[in-house]
């Protein structure tokens, strides 16, 4: 297999009706071409979900934060660049920059992988794949400027925000409940005149564990400090006592 560059880049249209009011991409939706340049990367270097499902493995976000000095406008579009930060043996980081309308940089994000055996759910070994294949796209060079993952804390006597029933089309592919489906219920916590006034500056998520069809989720918000917001989101699953972390959110506003 022939070695490609290390960095990938790719295009997408801002389409209006992934767009808020303001006529600005929704982050949820962000999220998603991030994560689908990561797909596209990974792919076509060979250490992809194309490749994974063959041998029963696939990837699985772990943490993610996107941090945006300005969201694209509607029918903008926008160019994506990717690239492998770092590979451990159960874990790899990836980077992403958002590039605008004349080569204008309007925000980056990071991101934490891990690989598992679709039947067992265990992590696997990511050097196993295809002779550590993902070494040869180590991206030494090149810088995400952005603030790296920060632990986010939340008290556990903050009373309950609100609650939703994971319904089929919070389920991905995987089986589970999407990584950005909890972004988008998380910003839902605040309603439209909160974002008439405020915009998103920086969101980072953690992901504990997984949530599925039919589970309720409990999102338990607090401000730490003016803007800045942590959830914790918890799952009740039907038949089974007791609620267990699901994932852990911090939003920042100005």
């Amino acid at each position: 297999m022939a070695i490609l560059s290390k960095t990938g880049s790719y295009s997408f249209l801002v389409e209006p009706f992934h767009c808020d009011f303001s006529h600005r991409l929704f982050m949820g939706h962000l999220g998603n071409h991030l994560l689908n340049a990561a797909d596209f990367h990974s792919n076509e270097r060979g250490y992809g979900m194309d490749y994974l499902s063959t041998v029963h493995r696939t990837w699985v976000l772990s943490r993610f934060v996107i941090e945006m000095s300005s969201m694209p406008r509607a029918y903008e579009h926008i160019n994506i660049e990717t690239w492998v930060e770092d590979v451990m043996k159960y874990f790899t980081s990836r980077d992403f920059k958002v590039i605008g309308k004349d080569d204008t940089v309007l925000g980056y994000g990071r991101s934490i992988w891990a690989m598992i055996d679709t039947e067992t759910r265990q992590p696997v070994d990511i050097l196993d794949v295809r002779d550590g294949l993902i070494n040869e796209y180590i991206e030494k060079t090149k810088q995400c400027p952005i603030a790296p993952f920060t632990r986010v804390r939340i008290g556990k006597d903050i009373p309950m925000s609100s609650s939703v029933k994971a319904c089929y089309s919070d389920v991905d592919i995987n089986g589970h409940v999407n990584s950005v489906k909890y972004i988008e219920h998380i910003l839902d916590l605040w309603d439209i005149d909160w974002y008439r006034s405020h915009s998103l500056k920086r969101l980072e998520i953690a992901y504990i564990a997984e949530a599925h069809y039919g589970d309720t989720l409990s999102f338990f918000c607090d401000e730490e400090r003016d803007g800045v917001f942590s959830v914790r989101v918890m799952k009740e699953t039907d038949g089974v006592d007791g609620a267990k972390e699901v994932c852990r959110c911090r939003a920042e506003f100005c």
